[in-house]
């Protein structure tokens, strides 16, 4: 694996040249331009006074120059802080806080968030077509940059903080280069792999896919946004080898009216990750497409766990998140002692690897994700002797929606902040089609005015799409112990039936 993560890209355009690299409306770049790119963009950052051990924000759709942009930095020696094109400037201000970013390259309305935070001579807009393009002004010359080792910082990605606001996960090189290998074994890839993808490059898949396509020497597509159609399209017409998919995407597949439609037939497996496989929808997609679907789990924080063995579509399983790659060490501890447990035992789930991210920022929030160097991933469950790993639970509150961690703590502050809320939890109700649902129950004042769906405009103005409130509850009073934690398991016991009742009547 390349010391540094733009080496894979360095390599690919040696290795691959004018072969297609990515593709993205009617456009196709190769490995060649990308690289070309990346060189020209790194000369525009270092004239903007970017160099080793700075940070650079990236805020963007999922587009091509996201892949050039952040070899860019790599290749400066910096390291990107990768923000969520769905955030809004509350949370971008709370990122840009905690990371402390030199430059931001953005496009859409991330643009003016960043130039009211950094100024706006410390943002690149990617939709400004004469800055761009001068930017981007073509250059065969590779950069020739003395850096450190490669266990410097390379990238942060964002994931729910304990205390409701996000914190940042810090990967080297060392790591992220770990992980990258990880993701390609785990997918089996290679140059004669063509595959999608739509998950947003802030989020840990999306920038693994466009690093594993890299060193891999395969053709990646991207979209904008998600339209199911489109992607099904695509598969047939350009013989895409392998999708990947979530909960969402597996059910909109499974109800979709004319799947049988499409020609599917060159994909060797459709990957389900983000949360554990609804057996039920993935039987019925390969009972109308004859596909299989190979199961795999990660994290930010370590970004393959395990996934089913892609060279033995035998013994894939759906009822199991798979086996951890060689270098993933895996155990399960008792969630009250920390005592390991044998195997069988359900327990939390705990893993040490070279993949593993190097902490968290703020430094505070590395005090709990750690036991004697094994990460808590917070999920429970339990190992076979064999090594197969099963996920039964969580033992942390955070709701994962479509995949993204949501923190109940975050929504809560948004809450507590209007005049007529009292007090107030937030919880996960289970969702057919996006895993779970955030849920407020709010105690409010009688004596201060609120119009019906008052508190969920504030949420949806305040806080990303899948962080947005499902239902809202009134209550009397909100449980708490003597020390004030909000019994939130016994609100999530008391209203589950009740609101997932309410739905199906709908």
């Amino acid at each position: 694996m390349a010391a540094y993560l733009h080496h894979a890209l360095e390599q690919a355009a040696e290795r691959h040249g004018q072969r297609a690299a990515v593709r993205a409306g009617d456009e196709q770049w190769s490995f060649a331009d990308l690289d070309r790119a990346s060189n020209a963009f790194a000369r525009h950052l270092r004239s903007c006074g970017i160099g080793p051990g700075d940070r650079v924000a990236l805020m963007m759709a999922n587009r091509v120059e996201f892949v050039t942009v952040f070899n860019a930095i790599s290749k400066l020696g910096a390291a990107a802080v990768l923000i969520s094109p769905a955030w809004k400037a509350i949370e971008v201000g709370h990122a840009v806080e905690l990371t402390g970013p030199a430059h931001a390259v953005t496009d859409g309305s991330a643009t003016a968030i960043f130039a009211e935070l950094l100024g706006t001579d410390e943002v690149t807009d990617l939709d400004d077509e004469v800055g761009a393009a001068a930017a981007f002004a073509w250059s065969g010359d590779r950069l020739d940059e003395a850096h450190d080792p490669p266990a410097d910082e390379a990238v942060l990605v964002f994931s729910s903080g304990t205390t409701g606001l996000p914190k940042a996960v810090r990967h080297t090189h060392t790591s992220m280069g770990h992980a990258t290998r990880h993701w390609i074994d785990a997918l089996g890839l290679g140059p004669d792999d063509r595959f999608q993808v739509a998950t947003p490059p802030s989020h840990i898949l999306g920038l693994l896919n466009l690093l594993a396509a890299a060193a891999a020497g395969a053709t990646v597509r991207l979209h904008r946004r998600f339209d199911l159609d489109e992607i099904l399209h695509r598969i047939e017409s350009e013989r895409m080898t392998l999708e990947m998919a979530v909960a969402p995407i597996a059910l909109a597949l499974a109800n979709h009216p004319r799947l049988e439609d499409f020609d599917l037939s060159s994909l060797r497996y459709i990957m389900w990750g983000a949360t554990p496989v609804t057996e039920a929808v993935a039987q019925v997609v390969t009972d109308r497409t004859g596909v299989r679907w190979l199961p795999a789990y990660g994290a930010s924080e370590l970004p393959v766990i395990t996934c089913n063995p892609v060279d033995r579509p035998e013994v894939w399983r759906l009822d199991s998140a798979g086996l951890p790659p060689a270098d993933v060490e895996l155990r399960v501890v008792d969630i009250g002692t920390g005592a390991v447990l044998e195997p069988g035992a359900t327990g939390e789930l705990q893993a040490r690897s070279p993949s593993l991210m190097s902490g968290y920022l703020p430094d505070d929030e590395n005090a709990g994700a750690f036991d004697d160097g094994w990460y808590r991933t917070g999920d429970v469950g339990w190992i076979e002797p064999e090594g197969w790993v099963h996920l039964t639970d969580r033992s942390k509150e955070m709701i994962k929606v479509n995949g993204f961690q949501v923190a109940p703590a975050e929504i809560e502050a948004v809450l507590h902040g209007h005049p007529a809320v009292l007090d107030c939890a937030v919880f996960g109700l289970p969702d057919q089609r996006a895993g779970e649902v955030p849920v407020a129950v709010v105690e409010l004042d009688p004596d201060r005015p609120l119009a019906d769906g008052e508190l969920e405009a504030l949420v949806a103005d305040s806080l990303a799409t899948y962080k947005q409130l499902r239902h809202l509850v009134v209550v009397d009073t909100i449980p708490r112990l003597p020390s004030g934690k909000v019994l939130r398991r016994t609100l999530r016991d008391d209203w589950t039936p009740v609101l997932l009742a309410k739905a199906e009547d709908h």
